[in-house]
């Protein structure tokens, strides 16, 4: 058995989720419990994580920490301590097992890391999760579909492409909006597409990402705003907790991409139309969100909200199905907006 450390890069985040959540369930069920973390590289140390790896928890047998931002990782110190906890986990030359009650999953959406970071991973626990084909998108979707006891038409399924992003994450939870809504074995047809999604105006956290770049309206209006679409979307989804989920994860990605923008500035990158679309900047739409992020919310301020956004996942999982999730996400949308990356110093505050 390889080192219990994987390397997973690219934009697939549903695939990738998917396998991060197989290893979870994996180490759950040979050690009946583990602690979850999740980190970015932007804000958490490799110093930390490493040290996390290496300590023994009096009250959970096993650890698991996704560690996101992993292509942020270069300084040749923070690689060899890396390493050598890789080397420290490997089965011993005498046939001894590897040490796998400790699990580091590196995350990125670039589609590589540092050259170095990669040699540490074996090579069996490396993968890059691209984006679906043209050629695979609507066999996707009709699968899911079948999967899950119902059948959709072609209107209906390329009706469903053109309004969703292309990734599986955000499919899957666009989809699962009819799974509640109608029985089993249903055919779903390009009016209920129109009904189901049209008529919630294509609520997802991207457009509620779009809501908190909005610079037309005040910071009160574009919180006001960004809460009316979370209503929307818990409402879609049929008052299911998993739509929480697919918001922080989604925002994650999206703030993210503007600590990117942040540095191809300070970087002194041409800010033209064809290099912001070589770097992935592709529509004036999405380049006119990401210049407004920038004026909202500086580097520093980016990279605290995407902190607070790994809190508020783990919030959420910790929580179950308690049902705290609306407040997690409320409280968080009012440290973006509001507080510009702050944090709540308690739940007393006078957040609304």
């Amino acid at each position: 058995m390889a080192a219990p450390v994987y390397l997973f890069t690219g934009p697939e985040f549903g695939e990738r989720n998917d396998e991060i959540d197989r290893i979870k369930s994996e180490l759950n069920k040979k050690y009946g419990s583990f602690d979850d973390y999740l980190y970015y590289a932007s804000e958490t140390s490799v110093p930390t994580v490493v040290s996390m790896l290496q300590t023994e928890s009096l009250f959970t047998p096993a650890t698991c920490i996704v560690y996101k931002a992993a292509e942020l990782i270069k300084r040749k110190e923070d690689i060899e301590s890396l390493g050598a906890w890789v080397k420290s986990v490997l089965p011993s030359k005498s046939g001894g097992a590897a040490k796998d009650s400790h699990v580091l999953i590196l995350v990125s959406d670039e589609n590589s890391v540092d050259s170095k970071l990669e040699k540490i991973i074996p090579k069996e626990n490396k993968k890059i999760f691209w984006e679906m084909f043209d050629n695979r998108k609507l066999p996707w979707v009709k699968d899911y579909f079948k999967k899950n006891g119902y059948s959709v038409t072609d209107d209906a399924a390329d009706l469903i492409l053109e309004m969703v992003e292309n990734n599986t994450a955000a499919l899957k939870t666009e989809i699962n909006r009819f799974f509640t809504l109608f029985q089993k074995g249903y055919n779903v047809t390009a009016s209920d597409v129109e009904s189901v999604i049209a008529d919630t105006k294509g609520e997802t956290g991207y457009t509620l990402f779009a809501a908190l770049t909005d610079t037309s309206v005040s910071s009160q209006e574009r919180f006001e705003n960004a809460l009316t679409i979370l209503q929307k979307l818990k409402l879609a989804a049929n008052n299911s907790s998993s739509y929480a989920a697919g918001i922080t994860a989604t925002l994650g990605g999206c703030f993210k991409k503007a600590l990117f923008w942040h540095e191809l500035v300070q970087s002194g990158s041409p800010m033209d139309e064809y290099s912001l679309k070589s770097n992935g900047f592709t529509s004036k739409k999405m380049r006119t969100q990401y210049q407004n992020a920038s004026t909202l919310w500086t580097h520093g301020q980016t990279v605290a909200i995407m902190a607070l956004i790994a809190q508020t996942e783990i919030q959420i999982r910790s929580a179950g199905r308690g049902g705290l999730e609306d407040n997690y996400l409320a409280m968080l949308l009012y440290c973006i907006v509001i507080k510009k990356g702050g944090s709540m110093q308690s739940y007393s505050e006078d957040w609304i």
